[in-house]
């Protein structure tokens, strides 16, 4: 026969609960308030240093998550140059959290990458641009000849042009973001290591 739990039984179970809960809740919290941090971080308004030091002990790793979240998601190939600063920010920042050698040696690596990525992506258009010319110059002059005056096209307004530069481009940055995703994982086993 099954045994009858009395109401304090039952309300003591259901108490555990809501203190487990709770020590739940502070850790979402904490890695919650970890992502608002690596934000202000990188906008320059944070010192991850000291608001990890002024963390409680038993929030510290939920804390840290929640920056490593935010920044690991920052390391992406970069537009143009004016994207190092935000990524030597985000090597800054990981690197408040993972402090190993590896992980530094691994983001000036990494760095490396994100630069000879910018070179190769500016020749590639000047040699997207070079192969394409004589397309484009023969659409200029089709262009001329029908409108009886002089006509330039920009070629990244030329559907054609958009086309066979992204297809390339694309290749380009396929190569790289395979390297990209195995630094990442490896930066997540750092993270990972240092957090036990």
């Amino acid at each position: 026969m099954r045994q009858i739990k009395t109401a304090l039984e039952i309300a003591l179970e259901r108490t555990e609960n809501v203190k487990t809960n709770r020590a739940n809740i502070d850790q979402f919290e904490a890695k919650q308030l970890g992502k608002k941090l690596a934000n202000a971080f990188l906008a320059g308004e944070a010192d991850l240093t000291d608001k990890i030091k002024d963390t409680p002990e038993g929030q510290k790793e939920s804390l840290k998550e929640g920056i490593f979240s935010v920044l690991i998601s920052q390391i992406t190939l970069p537009a143009g140059k004016d994207d190092d600063e935000r990524l030597d920010k985000v090597g800054k920042g990981l690197q408040t959290i993972i402090n190993t050698k590896q992980f530094t040696s691994l983001f000036q690596q990494l760095m490396q990458v994100f630069s000879r990525y910018l070179q190769e992506a500016a020749g590639f258009e000047q040699v997207i641009r070079q192969q394409y010319g004589p397309k484009l110059r023969q659409k200029e002059e089709e262009l001329s000849r029908r409108l009886g005056r002089e006509v330039r096209i920009d070629p990244f307004k030329d559907p054609e042009f958009v086309a066979f530069f992204n297809q390339n481009i694309n290749a380009l940055k396929g190569n790289y973001e395979a390297i990209i995703e195995q630094a990442k994982e490896d930066i997540r086993s750092f993270f990972e290591s240092g957090n036990e």
